[in-house]
């Protein structure tokens, strides 16, 4: 079976080539590996900008175009896969990505000419986990300002409002989906309490995780001292925690999301925030990345910022690379991929 892998500033190429070896065989192949060039914040951009648009947004890697014609199976990660490469790949069997989201991937024309997509799951669900747990308790106990207090001369030790512990709080998600499986695993030691709404979580993976049911949105917002978005970005969540919501939660409540940007309406959440209307926030994602120079998030002094790197970890990265190379072992012995997004329409399901 012939691979291509596509490496890039975040998974490189040799990552999947010896994951391969190690689940497939060291004669598995033949595999041919190219990078896509550019830097680590170039790469970085185009993805967003692949979020928004598409693939065909961006340019067409000459690397990929070049080397794909004879591929069965593509492995990449971040880097663009629209229909000028498809339409080089005539032997294609399978578009294998590195993550959850296939933004970078043009679904409809690799079904329209066979080819199976796909994403793997659960990649970094326990990194993303871990740094929801600490941006929670960066705002809830101060960490980063007492910090910059210190390292700029300084000794502060009031921030308007006391600590609070999270075993003495309510925690509430919005979405149980790996991550937040993984979340609500790591917090169930602090002995708080959890609540989630995700209607498409039955009752008994709620309890098996400790986590009580809220049946609707608004009960998470009312009742939470801290709010963790963990839900997947789609056409029907796209912004979809407004003013409104914001507007439910406590003076003393803080919000946390390590999801996506576009699911929360962060002209809404800045407003909350300037207004001191909530206690605080640690957001991973935002709108612009990076953060313009100017921009007015940078001037708040009750939210915590970081650089979207939750998923970011030696762990993750090699678990990504073993996860396609799972996929491809599978696509090998039995000629399909069941975790494939277009599985149904290929016939595999």
């Amino acid at each position: 079976m012939r691979i291509l892998i596509v490496g890039d500033r975040f998974i490189p190429a040799a990552y999947y080539a010896d994951a391969l070896a190690e689940v497939c065989g060291a004669g598995f192949g033949p595999v041919r590996c190219v990078d896509w060039p550019g830097v680590k914040a170039e790469q970085h951009a185009a993805q967003q900008v692949m979020e928004r648009q598409g693939p065909d947004a961006v340019a067409v890697p000459d690397e990929i175009v070049d080397e794909v014609g004879e591929a069965e199976v593509l492995a990449v990660h971040f880097a663009p896969v629209p229909s000028a490469v498809l339409r080089a790949a005539s032997h294609l069997r399978a578009v294998c990505v590195a993550r959850a989201g296939l933004e970078n991937v043009d679904v409809a024309t690799a079904t329209a000419r066979g080819v199976a997509v796909v994403p793997v799951s659960g990649r970094n669900a326990t990194a993303v986990a871990e740094l929801a747990v600490g941006l929670m308790l960066a705002e809830m106990r101060d960490i980063a300002r007492a910090d910059a207090s210190v390292k700029a001369g300084g000794w502060r030790k009031e921030f308007g409002r006391p600590g609070r512990e999270i075993g003495d709080s309510t925690v509430g998600m919005v979405g149980l989906g790996q991550v937040g499986r993984a979340f609500a695993e790591r917090l169930r030691g602090f002995g708080t309490r959890m609540l989630a709404y995700d209607p498409y979580v039955p009752d008994e993976v709620m309890a098996r995780h400790g986590v009580v049911r809220a049946d609707d949105l608004d009960l998470v917002f009312r009742e939470s001292d801290v709010v963790q978005v963990f839900a997947r970005l789609t056409v029907e969540t796209d912004r979809f925690i407004g003013a409104r919501h914001l507007a439910l939660m406590k003076p003393t409540a803080f919000f946390v999301n390590t999801a996506r940007s576009r699911l929360v309406d962060t002209r809404a959440l800045y407003e909350a925030m300037a207004g001191r209307r909530i206690a605080g926030a640690g957001l991973d994602v935002h709108d612009q990345e990076p953060l313009p120079a100017d921009s007015a998030w940078r001037r708040l002094d009750n939210v915590t910022l970081t650089t979207h790197y939750a998923g970011d970890t030696t762990t993750t990265t090699l678990r990504s690379a073993r996860l396609v190379a799972e996929a491809v072992a599978e696509l090998a012995a039995t000629g399909r991929c069941t975790t494939a997004v277009n599985a149904g329409e290929l016939g595999w399901v």
